[in-house]
């Protein structure tokens, strides 16, 4: 080894001995880590030797073997046969063809990257980081490396299984090109373990399903040099997941997705150094998380819709690879329920908590639609025929997870569900005919409730597939200024007293002095469709009742209680479309609806409609300033006008 490597590894440990300290000065190097045991240190202090040695000595000197198709993965030859000729083809071959132009859908934009991508480089903000060591990069410093998560995206190469997936629908050489180009080029710009695409062990874990699928479609075309290299870099990915697991940095979806990843390289590749390893590991952890963030309502434990569905989507897949017990397939089921339960009559997805934008397989086209391809594949999966929507929702992701055979059931659509409440997550849905109203009756997460908004008692209401109340989404986690707004108690359809949110936010994922939330009644009757709820914070009480009547009318009751003095009390409600007035206090919504309100004053408010976009939205703001208590009254009419 020569000398300046000798040195390298010299430094690298030097630097696993900044674990012993209590703070990081730097965003990127363990920011404000607090150790909080011996068995956390001890772990954080044998993975960054690990990682020292990884790094000095690039793992894998001999060549590696492996099949292709992957024998525990649907057939690709019988998959093309089943997309011959259908819709979900069409737009497959569209979006392939748009990111052979270099024009690739990401998150919420699209971005022009031309025919390689600028891989370490921000394309909105002109930030690029250098080739440095992971742990050296500064990912989380917008100032110096723009916005991570907008890097990471197109670094996940979910567009290069695009290109793959139109390969095999039309053997068009064009597209194996491009994945063989962008590959090679990526190789060379991301040396193992150096830069900022090194730095989310979850971005690796990534870009190792990626390559697995990459593999499984184009394995055996490729050159026989090149097949070496990209077993070679696969194994360095699996090696690199081996000693950075988010054990105690993000023991949440960062952790499961890659435990999920961990588990898939060991079962897929058995004949490789370690994979016996990787699968006990990975698939214990999966087990572990299963338990650990699934409540026993079948909600995910991060109180976000939107995670919910990115968990859900981890469980399956590693069930697609691996025997499952029945507690695990039981609580899948709930997970699917649960999700089948908050989603609008045509099965679309109001974002309640942090919108990620991102997807375990296929992200692309609009994101509330996410949530039809997980019900798809859950429902192939666990023999729930009522989930299924449409023959291209099964097509999108299930198709390619279980294979044409287990998808080929006659499609129908979701039997009507009832009202419930679910305990855990404190969610309430009702519904009455085509009216589907989802009240937010549950606290915040867990911990520092990272991925929650503070929207207490708020609503969301479709009538069949027309939006009524909206959730706004969340837009940003690095602008400081928008993630406040976004997911701050004015931005919902909910109370603000005094302008203060239900919690203080302290930092993008954290907030404390949470408000204490109660579920009082839920009542679903032939007859009768009730909720109440009552949410406590900064010494105030806001009571909300709602009542879901037979005849299409949704009546809200407000009340507020707290400290002697006037306050200024604001009633939100973020609208699917813009409203008219038609009387003092009587909106028409759309063609839907008629929201009867005490006043009114319409305003201009915003909506993401996926991850990095954001867009002018209406919005109803009732506000009065008011001695306590008080009480507000609105009444929806949901008919036909």
């Amino acid at each position: 080894m020569g000398r300046s490597r000798v040195a390298s590894v010299g430094v690298e440990a030097a630097f696993a001995a900044r674990i012993f300290l209590p703070f990081s000065s730097k965003p990127g190097i363990f920011t404000t880590i607090r150790m909080r045991s011996i068995k956390e240190l001890s772990y954080r202090l044998r993975q960054e030797a690990a990682n020292a040695v990884l790094y000095a000595f690039s793992p894998l000197s001999r060549s590696l073997s492996a099949t292709s198709p992957l024998a525990a993965l649907p057939s690709p030859s019988k998959i093309a046969e089943s997309i011959y000729q259908s819709p979900y083809k069409v737009e497959l071959l569209r979006l392939a063809d748009q990111v052979l132009q270099g024009r690739i859908p990401i998150l919420g934009i699209e971005v022009d990257y031309g025919a390689i991508p600028k891989w370490r480089r921000d394309p909105l903000r002109g930030k690029e980081t250098p080739r440095d060591y992971f742990r050296f990069i500064p990912y989380l410093d917008v100032t110096v490396a723009g916005d991570h998560k907008i890097i990471w995206e197109i670094n996940r190469h979910q567009h290069l299984v695009l290109l793959a997936q139109a390969f095999l629908a039309t053997a068009n050489p064009r597209y194996f090109e491009a994945v063989i180009r962008q590959l090679e080029d990526w190789w060379n710009d991301n040396p193992f373990q150096r830069g900022i695409n090194w730095a989310s062990a979850l971005e690796v874990g990534f870009r190792a399903l990626s390559w697995i699928w990459i593999w499984h479609l184009l394995g055996s075309k490729m050159p026989s040099t090149f097949r070496q290299r990209f077993l070679a870099e696969l194994y360095r990915h699996g090696k690199h997941l081996e000693h950075n697991l988010s054990i105690y940095f993000s023991p949440n979806t960062h952790l499961l997705g890659e435990a999920v990843a961990l588990h898939a390289l060991g079962r897929l590749f058995p004949d490789w150094p370690k994979s016996d390893a990787w699968r006990e590991r990975g698939g214990s952890i999966v087990r572990e998380q299963m338990t650990a963030q699934v409540h026993a309502d079948g909600s995910h434990f991060e109180q976000s819709t939107y995670y919910h569905v990115y968990a859900l989507d981890f469980f399956l897949f590693h069930a697609v690879l691996e025997e499952v017990s029945e507690d695990y397939r039981s609580r899948l089921s709930r997970m699917t329920e649960f999700l089948a339960s908050i989603v609008s009559p045509a099965g679309e997805l109001a974002f309640l908590g942090d919108d990620d934008g991102g997807r375990l397989f296929h992200p692309f086209g609009p994101r509330t639609g996410f949530a039809r391809g997980t019900l798809a594949t859950a429902s192939f999966m666990l023999n729930r025929p009522a989930f299924v929507y449409s023959e291209q929702d099964a097509q999108e992701v299930a198709l390619w997870l279980l294979g044409s055979s287990r998808c080929k059931r006659a499609v129908v659509l979701p039997s009507p569900l009832s009202s419930r409440s679910f305990d855990d997550s404190g969610l309430v849905v009702m519904r009455r005919g085509d009216v589907t109203v989802l009240f937010d009756a549950g606290p915040l997460g867990p911990g520092n409730a990272g991925h929650s908004h503070a929207d207490n008692l708020s609503l969301v209401v479709w009538r069949g597939s027309e939006e009524i109340f909206i959730d706004p989404g969340t837009y940003s986690y690095i602008d400081a200024e928008w993630r406040n707004a976004f997911r701050g108690t004015n931005a919902h359809n909910t109370v603000s007293i005094d302008s203060k949110d239900q919690a203080v936010a302290a930092g993008p994922f954290r907030w404390r002095d949470k408000p204490e939330v109660r579920l009082l009644e839920f009542v679903a009757v032939t007859d009768q469709h009730r909720a109440a709820a009552v949410c406590g914070y900064s010494g105030f009480s806001h009571k909300r009742t709602i009542e879901l009547g037979d005849n299409g009318e949704l009546d809200v009751v407000d009340e507020i209680e707290g400290p002697a003095g006037e306050h200024l009390i604001e009633q939100f409600w973020h609208l699917g479309c813009v409203p008219e007035q038609i009387a003092q206090n009587i909106w028409r919504i759309g063609k839907v609806a008629q929201l009867v309100v005490d006043g009114g004053q319409l305003e201009q408010g915003w909506r993401s409609r996926a991850f990095a976009s954001k867009e002018t939205a209406p919005v109803l703001v009732i506000r009065s300033r008011t001695a306590l208590p008080t009480k507000l009254h609105a009444r929806l009419r949901l008919q036909d006008m």
